[in-house]
């Protein structure tokens, strides 16, 4: 197919116009009706009414625990003194996905999994830039590199990139860290936060 084909079969499939059609008119309203995009015929309820308490037990199987009114809900791996630090396992900011580590120029330019430390934290642990600590938390450990960067908050590191394991030192990579626990009730993608320790290790490789 080409890629006009492709287009045309997907608006098709999608119910929209197709590509011909589209192409003409330049733009399509996708709007829903006034009356149904202010709900002023009701909620999607037998009783068309708001509800405020939902019923989680509809949505899915894993829902004990969730909050039964609208609130905030600390639902996430809490610091404590065993795992005093957050980890944030952002993208590297040459890695768009995993493809890029498989390319010589993004590799050249992140050059190893790191971990970001401010440099209060680094001296209470007794650790400096370039030198290798042990992550870990109730999952498993790591080793990798420190980086000693102030532009994190103290309490909060930051371990950049979607490196495969082959990259870290034992060959284990930064996920065995972060929880595979699907989200409640009904599972789908979700962000965890991730508390960890931290503790100065000798390297055993570059």
């Amino acid at each position: 197919m080409t890629e006009m084909e492709i287009i045309d079969d997907t608006l098709k499939i999608s119910g929209w116009p197709d590509a011909e059609n589209l192409t003409a008119s330049k733009w399509h309203d996708c709007q829903i009706p006034f009356e149904e995009a202010h709900y002023l015929n009701g909620f999607a309820h037998a009783d068309k009414r708001f509800h405020f308490t939902p019923d989680w037990s509809r949505m899915g199987p894993n829902f004990e625990g969730m909050p039964s009114l609208p609130d905030h809900w600390e639902v996430i791996d809490q610091t404590d003194e065993v795992h005093p630090f957050r980890l944030v396992t952002a993208p590297a900011r040459n890695f768009l996905n995993s493809s890029f580590t498989a390319t010589p120029t993004s590799l050249k330019r992140e050059k190893r999994p790191t971990v970001k430390i401010h440099s209060s934290d680094a001296a209470e642990l007794g650790t400096e830039d370039g030198a290798v600590v042990r992550l870990g938390n109730r999952l498993g450990s790591l080793l990798i590199h420190a980086e000693v960067f102030d532009g994190v908050q103290p309490g909060t590191v930051i371990s950049e990139g979607v490196w495969p394991g082959k990259h870290f030192i034992e060959k284990v990579g930064i996920n065995i860290l972060i929880s595979a626990e699907a989200a409640k009730p009904n599972g789908g993608a979700v962000f965890h936060d991730t508390a960890i320790w931290i503790r100065p290790e000798p390297a055993t490789s570059d």
